[in-house]
């Protein structure tokens, strides 16, 4: 027997400041540089690049560099990092900057449980949207691009003079962009908690019960030796 669960979600009007809906200026900051900063981790190889000639008159070879210290590298990096924002979710149970994340959440994990065993959930949405990037993320996508338009230059500042010495979100976010009361959400770090750990757990189970259910059930062989 089904039963219907619906959900009515209530979305207060939007204000820039306002940590507890849409994104506020230190969460953009926050993960623009995270993402920044993990990505050039990625692209990060030792060869080495040409990078034009050499107009010395006895020489016509290719002047070469490491792939690592060229612009390429962050205009590769910077090409697709406020893409990468489309894979966060909003993650509802946690509060401030921390509720963007990247993973599903622990809400909708419940959500998929209970239509994977059979609850009719409602959101007002078809199923296959689910997985859509909400509103809020979409907005957060929106301020991350135009914050990489407007700090373009300091970030390439950053790159080609301090990142040995300095990390991207202290430079950018907490010495250009943030003033002193707007940096709390910096200091704020993801701990897993207990309940967290559970509801994973749960989803992981009923996944794994569902897939089981959904294999083809496998004809038993026949043994030679009852013929």
């Amino acid at each position: 027997m089904n039963f219907l669960l619906i959900l009515f979600l209530v979305v207060k009007p939007f204000s820039f400041d306002d940590p507890n809906r849409l994104p506020t200026k230190c969460e953009t900051c926050k993960y623009l540089t995270n993402e920044i900063s993990e990505s050039l981790m990625k692209h990060n190889s030792p060869e080495l690049i040409e990078t034009g000639y050499n107009f010395d008159e006895r020489s016509t070879k290719k002047k070469a560099k490491k792939y690592r210290d060229s612009e390429i590298r962050l205009i590769e990096v910077m090409e697709e990092v406020c893409e990468q924002i489309l894979q966060y979710n909003v993650h509802a149970e946690r509060s401030g900057s921390l509720r963007y994340s990247k993973g599903e959440s622990q809400t909708m994990g419940t959500l998929k449980g209970l239509r994977d065993r059979g609850v009719k959930v409602e959101l007002g949405i078809p199923y296959d949207l689910w997985d859509t990037p909400s509103a809020e993320i979409t907005q957060l996508k929106k301020y991350c691009d135009q914050m990489v338009e407007q700090y373009e230059e300091e970030i390439e500042d950053w790159y080609k003079k301090e990142r040995d010495n300095i990390t991207l979100t202290e430079f950018l976010c907490e010495k250009r962009i943030l003033k002193e009361n707007e940096k709390s959400c910096l200091s704020e770090k993801f701990v897993e908690n207990k309940e967290e750990k559970k509801d994973k757990e749960k989803v992981k189970k009923t996944k794994s019960d569902k897939n089981k259910r959904d294999e083809p059930k496998k004809e038993a062989k026949t043994d030679k030796s009852d013929l």
